[in-house]
């Protein structure tokens, strides 16, 4: 979740929803996302709302890890309010951060019983949360467990301890491969390790090496994203003072072929650019109704929320986010009425991205016209192009972000 939040309309006090926003609501899927702003260090390249206890020591105990649970709860409270009493069944659960498992695996729990009472889970609700490879062991794993969630993410990034040094991350390697043992050994039902392609120094073996490492420990999903240098962070900073090298385009395309074809040997499917699963129910259920448009609460720091067309923002920093609520006021900072151009344009980035593409209905003359070139091109694939839908083929994959501009027009 990025650092920086949008200008927008003031959020009113209570957290009202307009009208249309609240119709249909219980009749789209409905996930919620939980955000956990802690790390115990920041990675040099994190661009993502977090703090530390040295950063947070000033804003004293409202802060504080050791209340931030009961904070979370008093907002999925308030989101019970908002939403009205229609029946709002809860399909998926997503705590991220931060680094979630710097707290106690009871008080993640706590926060999933919260959304449970106040709104029930669907039947076969997806639970996860993130984990950095450090922070849990297998006491952790199956007190989660036992408290109801049933997919965990690892931060592996990378198998060589070169590059995990250069992205600043804390565990050994080795040590993400034995969480997916430990994890399966706890029951969880699904296991992701994510990596990072493109750190400067990596070369193509050492992302192979990763790739076999991380498909050795058995997880059923692998998510692989480029390395992107966010302005403000401190890696930002050591490539602007010429101490580390930018990786150019070329070296990240080779990387996420190699990802591809070492993936797909193993019997890895692509479903969206940068996700892998093993099989149909590996998909990461909550991160698909983020691409599809469905309706999230998004409960934390800095948490974006969108329901029927409306998406607002909380605070940014966990202390003003505990005053709102402490006063009995929405945490929300901002907030925007998507237009109808508005969802057209966000439902072609974000459907192109899946291998099913997005309906060609959705593409005004001009992204239609850009479409037949890039079909012609290999860009997108025949056959779902001649039943209406543009869908990527690999070399689109690669130049997804430049054809979707072309798209949109």
């Amino acid at each position: 979740m990025p650092s920086t939040l949008p200008d927008g309309e003031p959020v009113p006090s209570d957290g009202a929803l307009p009208d249309h926003a609240l119709a249909g609501v219980g009749e789209r899927p409905f996930g919620f996302y939980v955000h956990v702003p802690y790390c115990a260090t920041r990675c040099g390249y994190c661009d993502f709302n977090t703090y530390t206890a040295t950063e947070l020591r000033a804003a004293g105990t409202v802060a504080s890890q050791e209340t931030y649970a009961a904070n979370l709860v008093a907002e999925v409270r308030l989101a019970r309010k908002v939403l009205g009493a229609a029946e709002v069944p809860v399909s998926t659960v997503f705590v991220g951060g931060g680094t979630p498992t710097l707290l106690p695996a009871a008080d993640l729990v706590a926060m999933v019983t919260a959304i449970c009472e106040e709104f029930g889970l669907a039947e076969g609700a997806e639970v996860s949360t993130e984990a950095n490879p450090e922070s849990v062991g297998p006491a952790y794993l199956a007190e989660l467990r036992a408290g109801g969630f049933n997919r965990i993410s690892f931060g592996m990034q990378s198998a060589r301890p070169h590059v995990l040094r250069l992205l600043e991350r804390q565990h050994t390697p080795g040590r993400p491969e034995a969480c997916v043992a430990e994890a399966r050994a706890a029951g969880f039902d699904h296991v992701n390790l994510d990596l990072i392609y493109g750190t400067p120094g990596e070369s193509d073996d050492d992302w192979r090496a990763s790739l076999d490492a991380a498909l050795s420990a058995g997880p059923d999903h692998i998510s692989a994203y480029s390395l992107i240098v966010e302005e403000g962070t401190r890696f930002a900073a050591r490539v602007r003072r010429g101490e580390i090298p930018m990786t150019d385009d070329d070296v990240h395309a080779d990387r996420y072929l190699i990802a591809e074809e070492r993936l797909t040997a193993a019997g890895f499917h692509w479903y969206e650019v940068s996700n892998w699963a093993a099989s149909e129910a590996g998909r990461c259920r909550h991160n698909e109704l983020y691409w599809t448009g469905a309706d999230w609460w998004g409960a934390g720091p800095g948490a974006h929320s969108h329901v029927g067309g409306v998406r607002w923002w909380n605070a940014k920093h966990p202390a003003a986010y505990a005053h709102a609520l402490a006063e009995g006021r929405s945490p929300g900072q901002g907030r925007e009425l998507l237009s109808t151009e508005d969802r057209r344009v966000e439902r072609i980035l974000l459907e192109l991205r899946l291998a099913d593409g997005c309906p060609l209905d959705l593409l005004a003359p001009a992204g239609r016209r850009a479409a037949d070139r890039a079909l012609a091109d290999g860009l997108l694939r025949p056959e779902p192009y001649a039943a209406g839908r543009a869908a990527l083929t690999l070399p689109g994959r690669l130049l997804a972000d430049a054809l979707v501009r072309d798209l949109v027009d």
